[in-house]
């Protein structure tokens, strides 16, 4: 009785919501600078309503994007006129870099990239398809992915996982690089650091734990590194 009673948990994104999420990723830094002023032009309460649905998936009113489109309708057509040529000027433009510094004490928590400006673009082959960069802050991924180095990501959508794979995950408060597992329970994936090296006393300094698959808020496979060179 009680499994019946639980409500469910599968969230439908609505086709609207994922055209406005592509189009917020687009203009932003152009037409806008910040959730704050895109919430007034869109007449939302507040800059967390556009926040929840970057980030959350909270489908959008169908009339907002609307709104949404008229208000940058320039911005659009100007991206129209050069869909004859879509992979030049993917490749041109490349994917947006947001330099997420990790707090002072070390622990591997970043700020919202939505509360950022673009820093540069990133952009050699095989990155196409990914939807922006993150560096890399911290040494538990060590040697896979390395202290300053800028990563490619690419946006899961729909929570599934690869096991095996490398993942930035923002779960909980935290933001972090972690390769994720199959757990025994289901329900559940082991977040696994490749730095087994470090240690603290007698234990494992970055120890392996369980996170429920449903907590996580935002899912991006590691689709490329760009590494820092030593000269």
């Amino acid at each position: 009785m009680d499994e019946l009673s639980k409500p469910n948990k599968i969230k439908t994104v609505r086709p609207e919501t994922l055209e406005f999420i592509i189009l917020y990723n687009q203009l932003r830094g152009r037409a806008f600078n910040n959730n704050s002023e895109l919430a007034d032009a869109l007449g939302f309460n507040s800059a967390s309503s556009i926040t929840e649905i970057i980030k959350s998936r909270q489908n959008i009113d169908p009339e907002k994007l609307k709104v949404f489109k008229e208000k940058y309708g320039e911005y659009l057509g100007s991206q129209k006129r050069t869909a004859d040529k879509p992979v030049a000027a993917s490749r041109e433009e490349g994917i947006p870099m947001y330099d997420i510094i990790a707090t002072a004490s070390g622990v591997e928590v970043y700020n919202d990239i939505n509360d950022a400006l673009p820093v540069g673009r990133m952009n050699f082959p095989g990155i196409e398809e990914c939807d922006f960069a993150l560096p890399v802050w911290g040494h538990s991924m060590y040697p896979y992915l390395e202290n300053g180095c800028w990563v490619a990501l690419k946006v899961i959508t729909d929570n599934k996982i690869l096991p095996g794979e490398v993942y930035y995950i923002e779960w909980g408060d935290y933001r972090m690089y972690k390769r994720l597992l199959a757990s025994d329970n289901p329900e559940e994936v082991i977040a696994h650091s490749d730095n087994v090296t470090e240690m603290v006393g007698n234990r494992l300094k970055y120890a392996p734990f369980p996170i429920r698959i449903d907590e996580i808020k935002k899912l991006c496979l590691v689709k490329d590194i760009h590494k820092k060179h030593n000269h």
